[in-house]
């Protein structure tokens, strides 16, 4: 008697995939820290708006983004409440001619990359347009 195996064939080839997509997984977890530097670097100059929080990284250190941003916000006649900064972070508190609040965080991605969210108005009412004359501002300041 002949005994015939019957064991598909796309099991094996199943097999085969999902042992490459294991690796493949693995391989971009462990490699995942390179490549979001990479990303932050490539993403230097693009906005996010989150929340009504305009945010931008500029290829700057951070003691000078933030010098930049307290000029930009003294030259648009933003007048400056309350600044914090540790040297890693800061965040500027500031109102404009109306009354209307403008805060400025300015962060330290790297020595050279410094993240800076600018949101304008009150909750609910964000300010869109203001947060992107900000952010003008402080890039024509920039070489």
């Amino acid at each position: 008697m002949v005994q015939i195996n019957y064991y598909p064939v796309w099991k094996e080839k199943m097999k085969t995939t999902s042992m490459i997509i294991v690796l493949w997984a693995c391989m971009t977890f462990f490699t995942g820290c390179a490549a979001l530097v990479a990303g932050t670097a490539a993403g230097v100059g693009v906005y996010t708006y989150v929340s009504g929080e305009l945010k931008r990284s500029y290829p700057e250190s951070f003691d000078k983004i933030y010098a930049v941003c307290t000029d930009t916000l003294e030259d648009l006649k933003i007048n400056i409440e309350e600044k914090e900064s540790d040297g890693i972070s800061a965040t500027i508190n500031a109102k404009r001619a109306d009354g209307t609040p403008v805060w400025v965080k300015v962060f330290m991605i790297t020595p050279k990359i410094t993240e800076v969210s600018v949101r304008s108005g009150v909750v609910g009412v964000w300010d869109k347009k203001v947060s992107e004359l900000i952010h003008a501002s402080i890039a024509q300041r920039l070489p």
